[in-house]
């Protein structure tokens, strides 16, 4: 059987060992694995690579530890607005969603647009009014409650700012996944509840085809985490795939030069996670720590936090 890996990412940021409990730690590190492992399953069973990403970050979102699906931030109205894209490295097919409420998994929703010949990108209530059409679970805004992420929003109102997911240790928990299958064809998903206090319907580059998430399987598969301003403007995840298909960079190469190099100079914080059509994976991010970890059918469980 042909090799397949799977690489996932919760977030980046200033994650220090000094400000992380014995019992948060593992349970980071459980939940990664727990994603990984459904990921693996997909995989292992000679499934696709969509599948295998669309699985891996679904249980991701439904971790209160990770700011997508249910441990999402609130926005400025109170809300938990979401945002996701998936891409197949194949025939370039992408499916994108953002500013969605409601939404269990949004990562099935941008999946369910990927297959879907008429659309790419889809927002706010006619994103909604499609998944009610496909059936798609929704979920109370009860369900994406958590008092750690009211208190962060209540302090963000009160200081009348827009907070990274965390400020106080500088954490973007976007979760995210690559992957490769048995058939040789590459895939990544990425899924965000953005900056808390968001205001204006503001988007990130979670969503964004090209700057969070990119799959082409002459090059790469990309998910990104980080300032979504900053990798919206540098349009991070393709430009990857382009230092690599033009330049003939290699997969480290092209990520050091983009992440370690213009992003740096651009002061934009963050990482991402690589995959090359060969299986050889990439974590790579210039902030502190990134969740993050990889398996594959040659490559034992790992999974990481700090640098």
């Amino acid at each position: 059987m042909k090799k397949f890996v799977l690489a996932i990412h919760g977030g980046a940021g200033t994650i220090l060992k000094k400000n992380m409990t014995t019992d948060k730690e593992n349970a980071y590190h459980e939940a990664l694995r727990e994603a990984l492992e459904a990921g693996n399953d997909v995989l292992n069973k000679k499934g696709t690579s969509i599948e295998a990403v669309s699985v891996a970050v679904a249980m991701m979102e439904d971790s209160p530890l990770f700011n997508a699906g249910k441990g999402s931030v609130y926005s400025n109205s109170g809300k938990n607005e979401m945002e996701a894209s998936i891409m197949e490295g194949g025939d370039l097919r992408a499916g994108a969603i953002a500013g969605v409420k409601n939404i269990k998994n949004p990562i099935q929703l941008a999946k369910s647009i990927l297959f879907d010949d008429d659309f790419v990108y889809l927002i706010g209530e006619g994103a909604e009014e499609y998944a009610a059409k496909r059936k798609l679970e929704k979920a109370a805004d009860e369900y994406f409650h958590t008092q750690f992420r009211k208190d962060q929003w209540l302090a963000a109102k009160g200081e009348g700012k827009v907070l990274l997911d965390h400020d106080a240790d500088k954490k973007f928990g976007t979760v995210g996944a690559v992957a490769l299958d048995i058939y040789g064809n590459l895939a990544a998903a990425t899924s965000t509840g953005g900056l808390t206090n968001k205001k204006y319907g503001r988007i990130g580059d979670s969503s964004v085809i090209g700057s969070g998430t990119y799959a082409n399987n002459n090059t790469c598969a990309i998910s990104c985490t980080g300032y979504g301003e900053f990798f919206l403007r540098a349009i991070v995840a393709y430009d990857v795939s382009c230092l690599m298909e033009y330049k003939g960079l290699s997969l480290k190469e092209a990520c050091d030069q983009v992440v370690m190099k213009k992003l740096v100079e651009m002061k934009g914080e963050g990482g991402l996670i690589a995959l090359s059509s060969h299986g050889d994976f990439e974590f790579s991010f210039n902030s502190e720590g990134m969740y993050r970890g990889v398996v594959g059918s040659e490559l034992s469980l790992k999974t990481y936090i700090y640098k």
